[in-house]
Parts: structure tokens; sequence; C-alpha cells
């Protein structure tokens, strides 16, 4: 099973090897329809103290480093994946969707 991969902005960096990521997720809710938008703080594994506060990073499940940390933070390039996997899935679900309407016009 792959590793799931977030994308958050660092929120506190004062812990050695350690930096705390607020992660943000919208989704409408069942009974009101209304988008709602809620944040979960996750302890990443940062190897390099390299992170800084407010900047935007991705991180990625791994084993436990510690009773809180079962994340770590990956490069860059990783962050840019993500978001090139997440637009991916988008318009094949935007192309599914299309098909489904336009199958049952014919």
């Amino acid at each position: 099973m792959p590793k799931r991969v977030l994308e958050g902005v660092v929120v506190s960096a004062k812990q050695d090897k350690t930096a705390v990521v607020r992660v943000e997720r919208t989704f409408t809710h069942g009974l009101y329809k209304k988008i709602v938008r809620r944040t979960k703080h996750y302890h990443a594994h940062d190897a390099a103290n390299s992170a800084a506060v407010g900047e935007r990073v991705a991180i990625r499940e791994c084993k436990p480093h510690s009773r809180l940390k079962t994340w770590e933070i990956v490069s860059p390039e990783a962050l840019d994946e993500a978001a090139e996997a997440r637009r991916q899935a988008e318009a094949e679900a935007q192309k599914a969707a299309a098909e489904a309407a336009g199958g049952g016009d014919s």
C-alpha cells in the first residue's frame, strides 16, 4: 500500500528534529451542504532541522519515530509529484463523470 503524502504549513520548529505541520482539508457537510474547512496538526520528523515556520512542506507516512511522530518531511520534489498526482486524479474523475453524463443521453 502506498504511503500517504500530505501538504501543509510548518507552525512550529522549536523541537530538535521535529516540526509541527498544519494540514488543512475541505469537505462538503453531509446535511447542510456547506463547504467546511478542518485543520489537523501532525508531528513530522525533520532530520536536517531545515523546516522554518511558515514554510510549505510535504509530509509522508513512515514507521513511528516516537510516540507522536509517524510522519516525515520529504523533499520539495515529492510535493510537486503529489500535486501532479492529485491533478491527474481530478482530471480522470471529471473525464469519467463527463462520459457517464454523455453516455446516458445516447
